[in-house]
């Protein structure tokens, strides 16, 4: 592996939408890679030995330039690199703002065996925000997930939690989140106060929101960047299956820990991009 480097920001969490550049001292683009969900970047490209500038970019932060030393074995090890947000007191500016899935990610982790947890992403997905331009507080966000495109990396498992037993996918086919309401919690916090479909069961869910930042995208857009967290109890939603493996502990846990890493492009769609209403292109979510 030439480069290995981890993105995180300053209270440790994975920058996943976070661009590592490397340079050499005139300047000339060598290698450019993107971080993975855990805010990893791995790169296997090839890069001849001696000194270069690596500098890391992501929408929402402050970029970090460094100077680093490609060994004789052409591998360059860049260590964690932490990021300072830029912004984040304020909302993007006013009208519609539509959700990028491709540098979108909706995260849940819960625990397994009382030791650890399982990963997994849905696949299809789409979302739209409108922030208010009269009374920010009145802002609304509209999110759908079609609940069978849940991947875990285990055929098995997935089957299983698309079951009756977990989403019930065949009798709900979606998952549906609808705001009503936002208040501020702090100098760059908000709580966004919605309605949480899953399973035919509607429960309110607070979302822990904060706004990252905006800036320009290379595709002539302007982009803003969110970070959002949740907590959901699985019986909320009736899934109540679960196995105990051993005294009082039990094969998954009940709480899920919701975590959101969003970019949304200003604009009623994504450049390029088909409208497609009521359908969602892709938040990722780990279940354990």
């Amino acid at each position: 592996m030439a480069l290995t480097a981890r993105i995180r920001t300053r209270d440790g969490w994975a920058v996943s939408h976070a661009v590592v550049t490397v340079t050499d001292m005139a300047g000339t683009q060598k290698l450019r890679a993107e971080a993975d969900d855990e805010g990893v970047v791995r790169d296997a490209s090839g890069l001849a030995p001696g000194p270069y500038t690596v500098i890391v970019t992501a929408v929402g932060y402050a970029p970090v330039a460094s100077t680093a030393l490609v060994t004789a074995g052409g591998r360059v090890e860049v260590g964690t690199v932490t990021l300072a947000r830029q912004g984040g007191t304020e909302l993007p500016a006013p009208g519609p703002w539509t959700v990028d899935p491709a540098h979108s990610t909706v995260a849940a982790v819960a625990r397994h065996l009382g030791l650890s947890s399982v990963r997994g992403h849905f696949t299809d997905f789409s979302a739209s925000i409108e922030i208010a331009a009269d009374d920010v507080t009145k802002s609304r966000v509209e999110a759908v997930i079609r609940a069978g495109s849940l991947d875990t990396g285990n055929g098995t498992r997935d089957t299983h939690l698309r079951s009756a037993d977990f989403l019930d996918v065949e009798e709900h086919p979606e998952i549906t989140y609808r705001s009503t309401g936002l208040t501020v919690a702090g100098p760059d916090r908000w709580t966004v106060h919605g309605e949480l479909s899953l399973r035919g069961v509607v429960r309110p869910v607070d979302l822990d929101l904060a706004c990252l930042g905006t800036g320009a995208d290379p595709w002539g857009g302007t982009r803003a960047a969110f970070r959002a967290t949740a907590e959901l109890h699985r019986e909320d939603f009736a899934m109540n299956y679960n196995q105990v493996v051993r005294a009082g502990i039990a094969a998954i846990g009940t709480t899920l820990k919701v975590e959101l890493e969003v970019q949304a492009v200003r604009g009623e769609s994504l450049p390029g991009a088909q409208d497609r209403p009521g359908h969602v292109r892709k938040p990722r979510v780990h279940l354990g």
